[in-house]
């Protein structure tokens, strides 16, 4: 391998600066010299091939890389893809009768011709038009390590290059390769340039370097870039950390939202709030299915259809839930709380009868894969920043339907003094359904938003009901402000407590502060004003 780069690396700088990438084909003798013999020869025929730039060359080698390379009874060299057969020195394609087809033969590959692959595939994308192409092919061969004899064939590359993004990848793969110099000069200089680094990968190259090292002089100049490069990539860890507190504050936002407004509203301690979310998550499942099938085309926009039906559906079955058990039980929350948990379980089993007891997949739209790279370390996927945003929307919406709607003066007329606001004409067991149903189908929109980061199961619910009535309790009951803030303070600090203690002990210290939080201000955050309570 080694001598391979190094004979490439010394072919490569006249073939680059001499003339342009050859657009001639390769011929069949020349597939034929990469396909069979000795292995010293083939490594030769690439290296040769490689030299001449034939961009030609790269789908016979892949196709080798991959075992896809055939040889046929006419020794002519073809590749083999679900698609067909292909001429590997033209790529035109080839029929081959039946018998002929069941005699190709496998070309052989041993890990010698692999080492030899990956340099030659390297440089062939270093040379590539395609940006992406040529980044990749840097960042490949800086994940590599050290290796000087590549030093050349990347100073060829850099003098050629013209995009400072794709340049600076360049440039810290130079740095990695001296690293691993017989020389302690150019050991050193490439430690002082890749403290210059912001990227991951370098910190595990340095400490990689910092264990083989035995020169002084060079050893503390590694010490000091891993420093400085873990210096920079912490603001993107803390960051990434800040995110994921305020991702996991927007999910418990959407699960709370409901839930604040039926327990504060009727004091129903609702145990089957988290069945309510299952049927939203599964109502989008439904719809995805529906798009899929008959919509193929329009299968992006189905999150669009979904939202609505699983607000409909979860409004439906909350509304059908209060007119029947509910409504008999107000003003005995122990009672609720058994009711509705036995809701739950008759939730749960419908669920399974309909949809079996095994997760259902839920697939994301396509605009919703990737993430966006903001730092070196901090990659924020695209699904959360989107989910963060719904939470957001879906919270102004609440408050401006509480604030500005007739709806929402009745529901704080009755939060606040149910026997007043009857006396007063507002007919409160229509508004307990209206609400009730407003609060269900909050949690199908939390649904909705769980089914594309998480599994969509009979048992959804489950993981997040404790969570959402720690943020109510804590916010205070009815008290939309204090919902937000409660979730976004839960968010934060189990995230920041997971990376010191750990998932479960954070949990539990968590829930020992609202404990003894509730014990020194049992109206939580935010306390209902009123004349009930100001008497």
């Amino acid at each position: 391998m080694n001598l391979f780069l190094r004979w490439l690396a010394a072919c490569l700088p006249a073939a680059f600066l001499a003339f342009a990438p050859a657009a001639h084909a390769l011929t069949q003798p020349q597939a034929l010299a990469v396909a069979q013999g000795e292995t010293d020869d083939r490594i030769a025929a690439i290296g040769r091939l490689v030299a001449q730039l034939l961009q030609a060359l790269t789908p016979l080698l892949q196709a080798l890389a991959d075992e896809r390379l055939k040889l046929g009874p006419d020794q002519r060299v073809l590749i083999a893809s679900e698609a067909g057969v292909v001429d590997a020195a033209t790529g035109a394609a080839v029929t081959l009768a039946a018998e002929a087809a069941s005699s190709l033969e496998d070309v052989m590959l041993n890990n010698r011709l692999r080492g030899a692959l990956d340099g030659a595939l390297a440089a062939l994308r270093l040379s590539s038009a395609d940006r992406s192409e040529r980044l990749a092919a840097a960042k490949a061969l800086l994940d590599a390590g050290g290796d000087e004899s590549r030093v050349a064939l990347l100073d060829v590359a850099i003098a050629k290059e013209r995009d400072s993004t794709v340049l600076d990848a360049l440039t810290l793969a130079r740095a990695a390769a001296l690293a691993a110099s017989p020389d302690d000069g150019k050991r050193l200089d490439a430690a002082k340039q890749l403290g210059e680094s912001r990227s991951p990968e370098t910190r595990l190259l340095l400490n990689q370097r910092l264990a083989e090292e035995q020169h002084p002089e060079v050893k503390r100049a590694l010490q000091r870039s891993l420093r400085a490069v873990e210096d920079r990539l912490a603001w993107g860890e803390r960051l990434g950390a800040l995110f994921t507190g305020i991702s996991l504050a927007s999910i418990l936002l959407l699960v709370a939202l409901g839930l604040a407004i039926t327990y504060g509203l009727m004091g129903v301690i609702n145990m089957a709030h988290g069945e309510l979310m299952m049927i939203g998550a599964y109502a989008t499942y439904l719809v995805q299915v529906a798009f899929r099938q008959w919509a193929p085309a329009w299968f992006d926009a189905y999150l669009l259809v979904a939202m609505p039906a699983a607000f409909l559906a979860s409004a439906l079955v909350g509304a059908a839930l209060e007119r029947t058990v509910i409504r008999w039980l107000y003003g005995r929350p122990l009672e609720t709380l058994l009711a509705t948990w036995g809701l739950s379980l008759v939730l749960m089993q419908a669920v399974r009868s309909l949809f079996g007891a095994q997760n259902v997949a839920v697939e994301s739209p396509s605009w919703m894969g990737g993430s966006l790279a903001l730092l070196p370390g901090l990659a924020l996927p695209t699904n959360r920043l989107v989910i963060i945003g719904f939470a957001l929307v879906v919270l102004g919406g609440m408050s401006l339907l509480i604030a500005r709607t007739r709806l929402g003066l009745f529901v704080r007329a009755v939060t606040q003094n149910r026997p007043i606001a009857s006396c007063m004409g507002v007919p409160t067991a229509r508004v307990d359904t209206y609400a009730f149903a407003l609060g269900s189908g909050l949690a199908g929109l939390a649904g909705c938003a769980l089914s594309q980061v998480g599994n969509v199961g009979p048992d959804l619910g489950q993981s997040y009901i404790v969570d959402a009535f720690m943020v109510v309790v804590l916010g205070g009951v009815g008290q939309l402000a204090g919902t937000v803030l409660a979730a976004l303070g839960l968010g934060l600090a189990n995230k920041a407590l997971e990376g010191v203690v750990g998932a479960v002990l954070a949990k539990i210290a968590v829930l020992l502060f609202i404990i003894v939080f509730i014990q020194k201000r049992p109206q939580g955050l935010f306390a209902v004003k009123g004349r009930a309570q100001e008497t």
